[in-house]
């Protein structure tokens, strides 16, 4: 869920034991840091259909809260009708309100309070005086079968108003917040490593961008199940195999990547073009967790469907949506993504029929096509992430960081 931008960027556990030193990242080559505490938060995607959520804890009550994850976005909000800050007496009040949109329409506004949350219900790990956005107005969509969001981008993301007065409780309107003086608060993640209780990285293990509907309880299918790895990634051994491949994050905004070029099968590769200074870009891609699909922008797009085209898929790419008794995998094509690489080499993704057609969604026995267009930049979401086990490593690269793959267990 990329947050949408006033430039052109664009029109969405346990405590684990100490790191083990047989790490097979990489980026430890750049000077990655690893953390002797590391949460593995389990989470669903079954709340937001695809979307991942994980539980969080707020307040001095601890309100549970299940809040959509999102790299591309970076502000904490929860439902002001499930969290009562004048209930709660950790919270500060402040005078900074917010108002945040993001590219798939939704958006909320919203108070933001001080107050403490908790990661892990056993052996909770505590964060006091966290900027938390209380939501008291947003659209119908905005939190799905959720409570909250949990953007883990960077600061300069999470813009904020500063208004008169208090804005909890709510009465201040959106174009009221528009009027307040501009500025920036730290976003959850950055506050939690900057106390030195976590290392600056965090992962996904995610299978699906789709709910998988085969079974009757799709709460339980563990297809519908993941982790996200708080302070760590690398040392979380049973997630993943092989070594990682590490590519450069080239701006501190989203997770902006350089993507070089998408190839069909064993067609010709096609070329991928940087932006435009015009286009007002970082760079031509993203990885977002919170798109449940992967989106290329026109030129591309029109490149890659002319190669499935040639293979004869075409009327099933348009149509996006099968019987999964009409859809023979084995005749689809493995996507391949060529990204920069941070340590000289470029980075070779693999992206299976079995991850860009989603099976059993939107119900049992059909087939849903989560491969798009859309404008500059491509965001790269989950279809991608649903191959490898990716870390997010923000401790290196002079603050911009990486992303590392390694193929999933």
């Amino acid at each position: 869920m990329v947050k949408a931008t006033k430039k052109a960027f664009l029109p969405k556990s346990m405590i684990a034991p100490q790191a083990t030193p047989n790490i097979r990242s990489a980026a430890a080559a750049l000077g990655g840091k690893i953390s002797a505490t590391t949460v593995r938060m389990p989470i669903t995607n079954v709340l937001n259909d695809g979307d991942y959520s994980g539980k969080i804890y707020v307040g001095s009550k601890r309100v549970e809260v299940d809040v959509l994850l999102d790299t591309g976005s970076s502000t904490l909000a929860v439902d002001g009708h499930v969290y009562d800050p004048t209930k709660d007496s950790a919270a500060k009040l402040t005078n900074i309100g917010q108002e945040i949109g993001y590219d798939d329409g939704s958006r909320w506004v919203g108070g933001i309070v001080l107050t403490d949350i908790s990661v892990n219900s056993a052996q909770p790990l505590v964060l006091p005086k966290v900027h938390t956005a209380v939501a008291y107005h947003a659209t119908k969509s905005m939190f799905g079968l959720s409570h909250g969001i949990l953007g883990l981008a960077y600061t300069k993301l999470n813009d904020a108003y500063e208004m008169p007065g208090p804005t909890i409780p709510p009465h201040y309107t959106y174009n009221q917040i528009q009027t307040g003086h501009v500025t920036h608060v730290e976003p959850y993640f950055s506050q939690l490593e900057a106390t030195g209780l976590v290392a600056n990285k965090f992962a996904f293990y995610t299978l699906r961008s789709m709910v998988s509907m085969a079974t009757a309880k799709p709460k339980s299918d563990p297809l519908n199940s993941g982790f996200l790895i708080l302070g760590g990634g690398e040392e979380q051994t049973d997630l993943y195999t092989g070594t990682f491949q590490v590519a450069r994050v080239v701006h501190d905004i989203y997770y902006n990547v350089n993507l070089k070029s998408v190839q069909v099968g064993k067609s010709a590769p096609i070329q991928v073009l940087p932006p435009t200074k015009a286009s007002g870009n970082a760079s031509n891609a993203i990885v977002d967790s919170g798109t449940n699909g992967i989106y290329l922008d026109k030129p591309v797009f029109k490149e890659v469907l002319a190669r499935f085209s040639s293979l004869g898929l075409e009327d099933e790419f348009h149509a996006g949506y099968l019987p999964m008794s009409k859809l023979k995998l084995a005749d689809w094509p493995v996507l391949t993504f060529v990204l920069e690489g941070a340590l000289g080499s470029d980075v070779t993704l693999h992206v299976t029929p079995q991850t860009y057609w989603q099976t059993n969604a939107p119900k049992a026995g059909h087939a849903s096509l989560v491969f798009y267009t859309g404008d500059s930049p491509s965001i790269l979401g989950l279809p991608l992430m649903n191959n490898y086990f990716t870390v997010f490593d923000r401790s290196v690269n002079k603050g911009r960081g990486v992303v590392s793959f390694a193929r999933i267990t």
